[in-house]
Order: C-alpha cells, then structure tokens, then sequence
C-alpha cells in the first residue's frame, strides 16, 4: 500500500489525520477533509487567528500557565542553586526561562503539545542552550522496531517542502549525544494519538469555524451590500442555457463565493418593456436567529475549552457564572486546578529533564497569576490585607516606617468586628497582686486539647493531699464548687499573643491582637476557630482555620505566650510558692505526652517559621 492510515480520531470535518506516506521520512498531520493536507498545526494557527472567542480563550490561558515568572527557593546545595538561578535568568543568550514557558505555554494551549530544542555542550557533559521550537515547524519521523520516535524533521514551512526541505534532528536521548542537537516534544496523551499531541478543545473547533463564518458573513454584507438571499429577474430576452450558466457565475463569484452573505435566484423573461429588478428575499427573524447563533457557538466554545465563566478570559456573556465576585473567584480556582496548574506541571517536569542533566535540578514554581481583585470592596480587603499589600494592589509606594498607623488608632480604623466583639467579651488584663507570676514562656509542645490550668490544678491536689499537712479551715467540696475552688484552683493560665519577627507591617488581625495587650484562656482561643476572626489566610482563602496553632496565618510573625499565675493567699492553706515549680514542670511533661503521637510543632513557631511560612501548599 503506498498510504498507510495510522490514526483517523474523530468523525468531524476539522479532525486530526495522521498518515504515513510511502516515499517520505516523516509521518503527515493534516486534516481528514484534506484542506490541510499535512497542515493541521497550521489550521489550528488559522482558527486561532480567525476567531475572536477561541483566540481570547488562548490568550488568556497561556497568560495562567506561563503566571507572573520563575522563583526558586534558596537551597543548601550552594552549587546546584546558583548553577539554577543563571539558567533561569539566561536559558539561551537572548531569553530568561520565563520568556521560553510562555512560547512553550502557548504552543501547548493551542497546539496540544509543545517541544523544546536543546543544546548540549562541546563534551555532551551539559545542556548549555534551550530554545523553544514552534510545533507547526515540527514532523515526527517514523517509529523505530520498538515503537519509539527518535527522530523529527523540521522544515520553516510544511506547505512547501520543495523549497523549504525538512533537516532531520535527534530526539532527545541520554544515552545517544552524538548529536550537538535535539528535540524533546511534550503534551497531553489523546486517544488513537500515538505519534503527535492533538489540543483539548479539539471537540470545539467547529464551533470556532463557525464564528470565524460568522464574522466572513458580516464582512461581506458590509463589503457587498447583500444582506440576505434575493431574487434577480432579468427582461432582455431569455439567454441560451450556456448564456446563463455564464451569468450565474459572473455574479456568484463577484457577490458571493467562499464569503456569501446569501444566496440568489435568476429569472430570464422575453419582455423587452420591463428592465432587470432586484428583489430582496426576506428571512424571518434574521436578527434574532443571528444572535441566537452567536450565544450558542461562544457557549460552545466555552465548553470546548473548560471554561466556567466567560468573564475570566475577558468575554463579556450572559452565559456560565456570572459577575457576582464569589462565584467568579469559585470559576477562577476550577479553572486555575483542572486546566491551568496540569499544563504547568507538564512543563516544568519536561525541563526537570534538563535540570537532571545539568546537576541543578532544585525545586522551581511559577509564580501565579493573581486572581481579580477588583470585585472585592475596600472593607473586604482591609479585612485580609496589610496596608501595604493593599497599597501594592492599587500601585502605591509602601509605607514609610513612620507613616504605620499605631495600634489604638488601628482599632478606630478596623472593621473586624468579630475579633473586636472577641476581644472585648474574653480578653482579661493582668491579674492584680494577689496572684505571681510564675512563669513566661513560648507555648512549645502543648497539644490544642490540654487544659493546663486543670492539670495543674489537681496535681496540687494530690501534692496536697499527699502532704498530709492539715487544713483546719479547708472548705470541703460539699459545702460547694467555690468553696472547692479557694481550696485547689490556686494556679492560673492564661496566653498572650505576642510577636516573634517585627515588620511594622502587621495584618489587621496582628494588629488588633497585639494591640490590645490582653490575656485569654484557651478554651476562649479555641473558640475563635469556628469565628471569622482572619478571613482570607485559612486553606484554599477559608474564613475559619486553628488560630492556636496558625495565628495570623502564612507569613505571620506572631505566636503565643504562656503566662501562669499563682495565688497568693494560697500559702496560708500549707502550699508555698516556692513547690510551685515542681507542679509546673510535671505538667509540661503531661503536656508534652498528651497523644501518643507526637505533638504539632506548629504551636511553638511562628508561622514565618514554619514549613512554606505557614501556607498549607508550597508556595
């Protein structure tokens, strides 16, 4: 057989072929019409530049997966770091490995796949250069006995292989560096696609033809002045059969052709007295049948492509979510977790390869794309934001150091009404001088769920007890719970909420914590889980998190102080202050034993401190 079928995937007019042609070294990619006979990265380059829907679609996608740039986290590995940071900062001469993602981002949006060409040094010990290469450029060789293609074949036009003839290039293979040259090519695993990558919204491009149709139509009402389909009667006579076929042509070529606004009738008449008339067709509702058409191809389109909510790539629509700043922000973090973050994770484990071979691969992460912050009021972002982060959001300058607002007036300023009612309802002052201070420390160690003060409490009443010292004017427990109370509950624990690392830049629930300089127990802090006291910093932006163990959330600089009391008077029932540390240190030992498992660590840090400063993810 001189063609051999390889793949055929789908049964639309635009799909994908790939066939393998007797005579050729490469395997073709076209269209299974044959319009684009081995061609198909260059019709979806035609669809991408001809509809504005699709085009949109692309754009801003790749802007999601290519995000803000490139950051890699300081490492021990001294070498391997600084070998990672110049290569993030010069892939090739000419481009930052940001400026290649992006091109990489877009092929593989558009393209379904992207590819990489790679340069290895002169003793094939390093790669020294990366260039993105365009995929439409791109033709896979045939297989080889196992399956496998080690060979592609580049050519700067596919359409024209006589004066533009394919150069053959090495896939990319460890074990074979003869070559100073070769290829890696990327993408997503598509069905009945061995050798090329096809996009995920194959399913959608006929919809994106339809738009581009659309458009072609209007063009040519505007152009031609044929709005619809019309009746044309001519009255010189009726022409020979020949004769006529000969009009019909001149005036489908010169009105209507491949961009036809509509189609038309001929009428020949032997009536010399009447001259050729002209009569519009009318269509019933055409305006109304046009708009319908244009909602249905976008929403169509939208499908094709994942989309949720129009207005995430710039569309205006009545369709999917709407405006309402929840439900686009709900869109955005669908979007972002089940198209935009799978694509970056190809890509960066595709350069993983490279960071191999060079001794450097370290952990790099696309910084992202910030979602739409606009749709939030003042108020809502004064709720989860420092001053500065606000001012760095409208494209202000920092705060100098003595422009930040001091504390009490930070209070005045505060919309947090949940933390100030908290504040105002649990927090204590220090206790007055019946009661010493013992002890003030960082809270290390101590499970969420451990009533120090309680333990505490009863250990010295089995020391008490086990004294033997007389209480002649001991209050029984019968004679009530106070009464018990003045007898045993001689210890008292309260923590403070106090700074660790000072940047004069505090959240507003720092602020307010800080600033009120107050004492609280922990039952009452434990409360302040199921409240939206820090809205915004628990996972994934929730309004409650655990404020014993994460405070003010990722970066914060903050943690908790134990502060443990002693009254006084207690002396005078057989207990001096001075057998009080022993207590004490018996009860850090409950504390740190309280579960089997060990105990989180996170109380004892601030979350700066923490692993990814406190974020639940890598940042």
């Amino acid at each position: 057989m001189n063609d051999k079928i390889l793949s055929i995937n789908l049964d639309a007019q635009t799909s994908p072929m790939v066939s393998e042609k007797a005579g050729k070294d490469w395997i073709e990619y076209g269209t299974n019409d044959g319009d684009y006979p081995n061609l198909y990265p260059q019709f979806l380059i035609d669809l991408y530049y001809n509809s504005s829907t699709h085009s949109a679609i692309i754009n801003s996608t790749r802007d999601m997966i290519a995000g803000e740039g490139i950051t890699c986290e300081e490492h021990e590995n001294t070498e391997a770091y600084v070998k990672l940071k110049q290569f993030i900062n010069n892939v090739n001469g000419k481009e930052t490995l940001h400026d290649v993602i992006k091109k990489c981002a877009f092929d593989y949006k558009l393209q379904g796949g992207f590819a990489l060409n790679v340069i290895w040094n002169q003793t094939r010990t390093e790669i020294s250069e990366v260039y993105h290469l365009p995929v439409e450029k791109l033709r896979a060789g045939k297989p080889n006995d196992r399956g496998i293609i080690d060979t592609y074949y580049i050519s700067s036009d596919w359409g024209n292989v006589r004066k533009h003839p394919p150069q053959a290039v090495p896939a990319f293979n460890l074990n074979d560096r003869t070559s100073p040259s070769q290829i890696i090519y990327d993408g997503d695993y598509s069905p009945s696609m061995d050798i090329y990558y096809t996009p995920d919204y194959t399913a959608a491009c006929n919809w994106a033809l339809v738009d581009q149709r659309v458009a072609e139509f209007h063009l040519s009402n505007i152009q031609h002045g044929f709005s619809g389909s019309y009746f044309i009667s001519f009255a010189n006579g009726t022409p020979t059969v020949q004769e006529r076929n000969e009009i019909e042509r001149s005036i489908i070529n010169k009105f209507t052709g491949a961009s036809a606004s509509g189609k038309i009738i001929l009428s020949f008449s032997d009536d010399q007295t009447k001259i050729p008339t002209i009569t519009p067709i009318a269509v019933s509702n055409a305006d109304k049948q046009y708009l319908a058409l244009q909602e249905l191809l976008v929403q169509n389109i939208l499908t094709g492509h994942r989309v949720t909510s129009p207005m995430l790539m710039g569309i205006k629509n009545n369709t999917g979510l709407g405006n309402n700043a929840d439900e686009l922000n709900q869109a955005f973090e669908i979007y972002l977790n089940t198209v935009v973050k799978p694509y970056q994770e190809r890509i960066l484990r595709c350069f993983g390869k490279i960071f191999d071979v060079n001794n450097m691969n370290l952990p790099i992460e696309i910084i992202q794309n910030k979602p739409i912050t606009t749709q939030f009021t003042v108020e809502d972002m004064k709720a989860v934001m420092t001053q500065d982060e606000i001012r760095e959001e409208l494209g202000l300058p920092p705060l100098e150091s003595d422009e930040i607002v001091e504390e009490d007036e930070y209070r005045k300023m505060s919309s947090n009404k949940p933390l100030l009612d908290w504040i105002d309802a649990h927090g204590e002052d220090s206790p007055d001088e019946d009661w010493e201070l013992l002890s003030d420390e960082i809270v290390e160690d101590e499970h969420e769920d451990f009533d120090f003060e309680s333990e505490l409490n009863q250990l010295h009443k089995v020391e008490f007890a086990s004294t033997g010292t007389a209480r002649p004017n001991a209050v029984s427990a019968e004679d009530g719970e106070e009464g018990f109370d003045r007898d045993y509950n001689l210890y008292r624990v309260r923590y403070r909420y106090a700074t660790a690392i000072s940047s004069g830049n505090s959240r507003d629930f720092c602020s307010l914590m800080v600033g009120a300089n107050k004492l609280y127990r922990k039952d009452d802090i434990l409360m302040m889980n199921e409240l939206p006291v820090n809205p915004g910093f628990g996972p994934e932006g929730a309004k409650t998190y655990n404020i014993f163990l994460y405070k003010g959330g990722p970066q914060c600089g903050h943690y908790w102080r134990r502060e443990i009391y002693f009254y006084k008077l207690g002396e005078a029932r057989g207990k001096k202050i001075s057998d009080a540390t022993k207590i004490i240190t018996t009860t850090e030992a409950r504390s740190n034993g309280f579960y089997p498992k060990a105990n989180p660590s996170e109380v004892s840090r601030a979350p700066r401190n923490m692993p990814n400063n406190g974020y639940k993810n890598p940042r």
